[in-house]
């Protein structure tokens, strides 16, 4: 296997990507006097305390109050401040999607919106903290940047971008430890998705977490089948360059995510394929249902999210090329 960008294959190494998040704030506070962020009585969780630490005059704790931070923050940024308000997904942008919508992106702010703790591997706080529809609901807003960083290491690399692009930003991640596999040296560029393997069987682009299991995949398969591998952690704008460009290549795609296939990354490259160049398609990722209280490795095992159901959609979606 020949990799296109410097990647780690050692999967022994795994850092929870809002460590990540952490290190690009504290970035940013040391560089950028405009970045403030705030919270909603998740200072911990968030993994915004050092920055609150190092940059108290710069730190707003909200409370529990998600819909007021999203119009705060819209004030904050209409006056030429670079607001990041975090908070877990399900919140916000859950529970402030309208102040995301109207005060956000309709008045196009520069306001940065963190969603932690998004998808199944919350494992234990159950469905009611499981946001699995994040994606499909924050890149449909008219304005708005929808960014899935693939571990900690690019989360921190998207987030020292995503100060520096102008408009309305969303980036989601999740709480647990993953496995780290890009590196100082990958290249991050919003809006550009990252091919790390080239394929002439099946290309199988992925975002978050999902990418270490593509990478895990295509290793399996290696030998047996051509694959390629796209982190395509810019989900809007999409890359529909890479995306056309994989599907000529080798013929068949599959999407893997942790998030409702409708809506999500899968509902988003099948529209580019549908729309440029059809090819088979099969989509790995939650199938119309809610999530349930568990340890995150047996629900991603329990809602198809592991390496073994990424081949198994590869091995689906070569029968029907």
């Amino acid at each position: 296997m020949k990799y296109l960008v410097p990647i780690s294959m050692d999967f022994t190494q795994q850092i929870a990507p809002r460590d990540g998040f952490g290190e690009g704030l504290v970035c940013l506070g040391k560089t950028n006097g405009d970045v403030v962020v705030l919270t909603g009585d998740l200072k911990e969780s968030t993994r915004v305390e050092k920055f609150a630490e190092n940059f108290p005059e710069r730190f707003i704790e909200m409370g529990v109050a998600e819909q007021n931070m999203a119009g705060v923050a819209a004030g904050l940024a209409l006056s030429g401040k670079i607001p990041f308000i975090t908070s877990y997904a399900v919140f916000s942008p859950g529970r402030n999607w309208d102040q995301v919508r109207v005060s956000i992106c309709y008045s196009k702010a520069n306001v940065k919106v963190v969603g932690a703790h998004a998808g199944i591997s919350v494992g234990p706080d159950g469905a009611t903290h499981q946001a699995l529809e994040d994606i499909a609901i924050t890149r449909v807003l008219p304005n708005m940047t929808v960014v899935v960083p693939a571990d900690s290491i690019e989360t921190k690399k998207a987030t020292i971008a995503l100060a520096k692009h102008i408009g309305p930003s969303y980036i989601r991640f999740g709480r647990e430890k993953t496995p780290v596999m890009t590196t100082d040296e990958t290249p991050f560029v919003l809006g550009r998705a990252t091919q790390i393997l080239a394929g002439s069987d099946v290309t199988i682009i992925a975002c978050g977490q999902m990418v270490a299991f593509a990478l895990e995949a295509a290793q399996k398969l290696d030998g047996k089948l051509s694959v390629g591998v796209i982190n395509l952690h810019t989900i809007k704008p999409i890359d529909i360059k890479a995306i056309i460009e994989a599907a000529k290549e080798s013929g068949a795609i599959v999407t893997a995510e942790e998030h409702q296939i409708a809506g999500g990354l899968g509902g988003a490259v099948a529209e580019v394929l549908a729309e440029s160049y059809p090819v088979p398609l099969e989509r790995v990722g939650i199938k119309d249902t809610f999530g349930e209280s568990g340890k995150p490795e047996e629900l991603m095992e329990h809602y198809g999210l592991t390496t073994q159901h990424i081949i198994e959609a590869v091995e689906r979606v070569i029968k029907r090329k």
